[in-house]
């Protein structure tokens, strides 16, 4: 897939996200804090809710991939640390397969960082499931480093998740 662009989320794209989104988690169920069935049990109007609230403003915010046309291709959002108001939590990547290994990931995760600078915070942490060796090498390109902090996966107990951090 050549033809994209990565922009901030709006409202409108409640139809298009909730499709990218159940694609995310019938992919990667592991990846993602919410699951299959409660994400295809959200509304319409739930999505758009949802949307609305990271399409503009400082402490969260939603890009997709966007062909134009067509379904989203990938998705990376930020929020502020809960206990880092000087850092960027970036959350839910996701590149849909056939876009994987190109320069989407990059692309979003830049427009992340460019936010979170806009914003204040200099630097952009995320986790990655202990063993997800191509995530990490991924987001090493990137510039993340490995702090050596692990932490329980959020919902299945028996993983671990690493936590990489990079300064922007």
């Amino acid at each position: 897939m050549e033809s994209w662009t990565v922009r901030r989320i709006t409202s409108k794209d409640a139809g298009r996200m909730r499709a990218l989104r159940l694609e995310m988690l019938a992919d990667s169920p592991l990846a993602f804090l919410e699951t299959l069935a409660q994400a295809a049990a959200r509304s319409h109007e739930g999505y758009r809710q949802r949307l609305g609230l990271a399409a503009e403003g400082p402490e969260l915010a939603q890009f997709v991939a966007d062909p134009g046309d067509g379904p989203l291709l990938g998705h990376a959002g930020g929020t502020v640390a809960p206990d880092e108001p000087l850092a960027t939590v970036v959350f839910s990547v996701y590149l849909t397969p056939a876009c994987r290994g190109g320069k989407m990931l990059a692309s979003l995760i830049e427009a992340v960082a460019d936010w979170s600078t806009a914003a204040g915070r200099h630097e952009l942490m995320l986790e990655v499931v202990a063993g997800n060796g191509r995530a990490v090498r991924a987001y090493e390109k990137l510039g993340f480093e490995d702090t050596g902090v692990r932490l329980p996966h959020p919902t299945v107990p028996v993983l671990t998740e690493l936590r990489m951090r990079r300064r922007i």
